[in-house]
């Protein structure tokens, strides 16, 4: 299995009382599609170069499945086993121009720079 992993910082904003600190950072892991599978396209729709393309679809999302109000969000890594990161690359050398693209490695660095941590379990 694999999984996005973003670095969120969110607030508590409650009502009635007041909370201190009312700002905390944590991991945010958000499984990875199957290669070829609805959402496998993530990586393409939301990242370039390792970075964020638009902060603030992120930022909702994550509110989304945080149930907080987020106030920044960044991307750390793919992080994935050889497997998961094997198939990914055959679904997009099979797909080569959805990427506008030469190479799977030109795709992978255009979409998630050298944030692909590759686990060995």
């Amino acid at each position: 299995m694999a999984a996005y992993v973003f670095r969120v910082r969110f607030r508590l904003d409650p009502d009635e009382v007041r909370v201190d600190p009312n700002e905390f950072e944590t991991v945010l892991r958000m499984p990875a599609a199957e290669p070829g599978d609805e959402g496998w396209l993530f990586f393409q729709r939301n990242l370039w170069r390792g970075n964020i393309g638009d902060e603030g679809h992120l930022r909702s999302v994550a509110e989304d499945h945080l149930g907080v109000p987020v106030a920044s969000v960044s991307f750390s890594e793919l992080e994935t086993d050889q497997s998961y990161l094997d198939e990914l690359k055959d679904e997009i050398g099979q797909n080569l121009a959805l990427f506008n693209a030469e190479s799977v490695d030109e795709v992978l660095h255009k979409h998630l720079g050298s944030s692909i941590h590759v686990r060995s379990d």
